[in-house]
């Protein structure tokens, strides 16, 4: 069998959240590493043609990485689409249930015959709910801080009034603008007490908070048992469609080796990594430290630890119980650590 010619281009995709891929695009890493290859490197969040940017959530491109949020991996991969998890980072953040000081609602015990403010379900059936599915899984660990269960509560669906929140570019810089904020809709809900408490995450959970004077009745990302902190942004599975790591593995570890390489940078500068990840994610140094905490520097890694392995299976099986996809899969068996374990094999012979 010929080996297959290599790509003309090769595709990422990242949210807008800290990933270790992302810094590496902001370093320039991946365009000097297949530079001499005359592969070019492109950016979903770059692209203008709809086909293009709908891989975000489908992983439909051709020779393409993902790094982001867990929701859109899970259902492509239940859906049947051919990819697989060649790494997984973990990245704590500010996750917290929230209600107004008036409200009364102090602990998460008090959540109890409450109204819990959910995002509408989406109309749209060629996607997945991921506002839906990560406020749904916040609340629902909230609740189960006190002992308590979905049927303890009352639920509220929250209508959006606004177009999807899509993230465009700007046309001089790798730095990208949000069209609307995530909390918008739940925000004003919360303020106008249509609901009493509503679950928010990262920077713009902290600045809906604070804006709002809210007390914080759960704090979940940063809870001493890990099992709270588990939703769509933590784990995060590295993804790559299967035909390029099949026919294509030496690019696939070279991929891999400088997104793992952004670790060791970041801890040995933590102050520019704090400033690579403001410019990544739009949010000012001071509350990318307060979302995911001083030493968010020394949280960039990317691996195959049974932490993130069992974290990301009850993630899946979270989004199979309350229909969010359809088809049950094992994410032990859409791992494929190949490319991991050469990379690791590799820095040992260096080393010897």
């Amino acid at each position: 069998m010929t080996q297959a010619s290599k790509p003309d281009a090769l595709w990422y995709t990242r949210c807008s959240i800290p990933t270790p891929l992302g810094l590496g695009a902001q370093l320039g890493w991946y365009k000097e590493e297949f530079a001499a290859d005359g592969i070019t490197i492109k950016s979903l969040q770059e692209s203008t043609d709809p086909v293009e940017q709908a891989s975000h959530f489908e992983h439909s491109l051709p020779h393409s990485f993902r790094l982001g949020g867990s929701v859109p991996a899970i259902w492509t991969k239940a859906k049947g689409r051919e990819t697989r998890v060649i790494g997984i980072s973990w990245i704590d953040e500010y996750q917290a249930i929230i209600a107004l000081p008036e409200s009364g609602i102090r602990t998460p015990a008090d959540l109890r015959g409450r109204k819990l403010g959910l995002p509408a379900r989406s109309q749209r059936k060629d996607s997945v709910d991921v506002a839906r599915a990560t406020s749904l899984r916040g609340l629902l660990l909230g609740l189960e801080l006190a002992g308590l269960e979905h049927k303890d509560a009352e639920w509220i669906d929250v209508a959006s009034h606004r177009d999807a929140e899509r993230d465009i570019q700007a046309p001089d810089t790798q730095v990208r603008r949000r069209r609307a904020h995530s909390y918008t809709d739940t925000a004003l809900a919360l303020a106008r007490g249509e609901v009493d408490a509503i679950y928010v995450k990262d920077v713009r959970g902290a600045e809906t908070a604070h804006l709002l004077g809210a007390r914080v009745v759960a704090d979940l990302g940063f809870h001493p048992d890990p099992h709270f902190h588990i939703n769509n942004s933590t784990p995060r599975p590295l993804t790559v469609d299967e035909q390029t790591l099949r026919e294509h593995p030496d690019l696939v570890q070279r991929f891999l080796a400088r997104v793992r390489d952004v670790d060791g940078w970041a801890r040995q500068n933590p102050a520019e990594a704090v400033r690579q990840i403001a410019l990544e994610t739009n949010w000012t140094e001071s509350w990318v430290r307060f979302a995911y905490g001083e030493k968010t520097h020394q949280s960039l890694a990317v691996d195959l630890s049974e932490r993130s392995i069992v974290g990301l299976s009850e993630y899946k099986d979270f989004l199979l119980k309350w229909n969010f996809i359809e088809k049950d899969f094992s994410v032990r068996d859409w791992i494929d650590a190949g490319p991991l374990l050469a990379l690791s094999q590799a820095s040992q012979s260096k080393a010897a």
